[in-house]
């Protein structure tokens, strides 16, 4: 059974090619936001609030969840925190 990610992943490449040409390179900086936007949903927290909790402004949310590339763990670390989660890193062999 899919995830929500992989449904979300399968429906983008399927309506912009463009995306699924760079998936594979650019998948797990995609893979953050998409957990970042989901957990800030679940919450049911819109962009503009979670800026307010993070003392940063709603384009950056935007920016974090849509195009996540080279963001600093630490703002992931913060952004998680506001959501009521945590930051897990696993290193695996490729």
């Amino acid at each position: 059974m899919k995830n929500d990610v992989e449904k979300y992943i399968g429906k983008r490449k399927t309506a912009d090619k463009a995306f699924a040409k760079d998936f594979d390179a650019g998948y797990e900086d995609f893979k953050i936001g998409v957990m970042l936007r989901q957990a800030r949903e679940e919450a049911g927290v819109t962009q503009e609030a979670l800026a307010k909790i993070t003392k940063t402004k709603k384009s950056a949310i935007s920016r974090l969840e849509n195009h996540a590339e080279d963001v600093r763990l630490s703002t992931v670390g913060r952004v998680a925190r506001a959501l009521g989660k945590v930051v897990r890193i696993e290193l695996v062999e490729v």
